[in-house]
């Protein structure tokens, strides 16, 4: 396989889970969500573990359920201090460096958080985009609209493409439309729900993978890999 475009996820993909902002937002999402059907935090908590398998994110689920403010749940889960929870990481940008393929970012967050998430980390200018949730019309991945958004932005293909992400059912939609997507990390959630809407309809032409990786900077030696099994 000939990479010449890497798709890389932001939230605990190019920082670790085990920091402090992925416990800022699941404190902050999760406080939205017992305000908006009024209940108790622990009460949030469990109904939408009940619910969010069927669901691409919690925000679908919450306009499922009848939330029509998007902007007010952007506003609450990713508020302007974020960035104080995120910890600097001094070998990111070398690691990223030393990978001379273009890059883009594609989140399911709004665009102001990757924004203040790159620039924290010191690496917005590595990357040449951003696509975010809105991007694709509030359904992000793993709908396949979001991948094709990200495709189209890049300029790349399924075929020349790397898809980097932490979350099974995010690479499962990548792979399901013909995508080599790479697992990385060790809480990747479950796995993309037959059921769900936003499993791609169309078979792709050719078959999709999903290749799993410890960690992230793991990927330039899993490229080499890669391009010797042409």
């Amino acid at each position: 396989m000939n990479v010449e475009h890497l798709i890389f996820d932001l939230d605990n993909t190019l920082y670790p889970s085990s920091g402090n902002m992925d416990k800022g937002i699941t404190q902050r999402m999760m406080n939205f969500v017992a305000s908006f059907f009024d209940v108790s935090y622990e009460e949030a908590v469990k109904i939408r573990a009940e619910h969010i398998r069927n669901f691409s994110t919690t925000l679908e689920w919450l306009r499922s359920e009848g939330l029509s403010d998007v902007e007010s749940y952007f506003a609450a889960v990713h508020p302007p201090y974020e960035a104080d929870e995120l910890e600097e990481n001094p070998s990111l940008r070398p690691f990223l460096e030393s990978i001379r393929i273009p890059k883009i970012i594609l989140t399911n967050a709004p665009s102001e958080h990757a924004e203040r998430v790159l620039e924290k980390l010191r690496v917005r200018d590595l990357f040449t985009a951003v696509c975010d949730i809105r991007t694709s019309g509030l359904l992000g991945k793993p709908y396949p609209q979001a991948f094709r958004s990200a495709l189209e932005k890049c300029g790349g293909t399924t075929e020349n493409t790397l898809f980097i992400d932490d979350m099974k059912k995010y690479t499962d939609g990548f792979a399901a439309l013909g995508g080599t997507a790479v697992l990385t990390g060790d809480k990747i959630g479950h796995a993309l729900n037959p059921k769900s809407n936003a499993v791609a309809k169309e078979k792709p032409l050719r078959p999709g993978r999903t290749i799993r990786i410890p960690s992230v900077y793991d990927l330039p030696k899993l490229i080499s890999e890669l391009s010797l099994s042409n």
